[in-house]
């Protein structure tokens, strides 16, 4: 069985669920930094903790400071989630 992709959708709702304001348009910003978009270190540790934990993945100790974009984080969560999804088939 295939694990699902990690989506802007679920980033977003992890996002809000770790305190960040529910306005925050992650569409149009992929490439935008975190600080750009009003997102702090302490929502995006928080986001970054929630995200392990739902999707069972760990990441790197320093995602805080290497992950600088939703895309980055994005891109991470999913190589992350590839080699489980290949170990099961």
């Amino acid at each position: 069985m295939e694990t699902p992709e990690f989506t802007v959708e679920e980033l977003a709702a992890e996002l809000t669920a770790a305190g960040t304001d529910e306005s925050l348009d992650l569409a149009g910003g992929l490439d935008t930094d975190w600080v750009a978009l009003g997102v702090d270190s302490l929502v995006l540790l928080e986001t970054a903790g929630r995200v392990e934990r739902a999707r069972k993945v760990r990441l790197p100790d320093d995602a805080v400071d290497v992950l600088r974009t939703p895309r980055d984080l994005l891109a991470a969560v999913n190589a992350l989630l590839e080699p489980a999804s290949e170990a099961r088939t």
